[in-house]
Formats: C-alpha cells, structure tokens, sequence
C-alpha cells in the first residue's frame, strides 16, 4: 500500500512542479523534470499502479472474509 501511495503522490507533486513552472518544467535546466520523470517510473515499476489496487483489494477481501459490499445489496425494485 505504502508504494501505491507514495508513488500517487510523488507524480502528483511533480505535476504541480510543472505545472507552476509552466512550459519552463519540461526543459532540462530544472530538476523538476527529472523527478517526473523518476516518478512516472515509480509508477510502472514492480507492477503498475492499477495491479498494486488490485492485488491490495484482493488482500483485503481476503482477510475481511466476506464478499464485496456491491455484492451484497439487493438490486433496485
């Protein structure tokens, strides 16, 4: 979860870097576009983020041992 978590908000801090920086944050004189591009790695690396969800709620559904709420609830009449 940690990773999932961490690489989320190290691309989105990024972003905002680029962001504030304007057309300036792509080019290479600032650090800001190297970290983007190491976050956007982070992301991909050891299984991409949609994976870590997925592997993350099947852990979870697991140890609550029952089935999902959507399952759950009786369908509209």
């Amino acid at each position: 979860m940690s990773k999932l978590k961490a690489s989320e908000v190290a691309v989105r801090a990024c972003e905002q870097g680029i962001q504030t920086l304007g057309g300036w944050g792509y080019i290479k004189d600032f650090p800001v576009e190297k970290w983007y591009r190491d976050a956007k790695l982070y992301t991909i690396f050891e299984g991409t983020s949609e994976i870590q969800r997925l592997v993350i709620g099947r852990a979870l559904c697991a140890v609550a041992n029952t089935e999902p709420l959507d399952q759950r609830m009786e369908a509209p009449r």
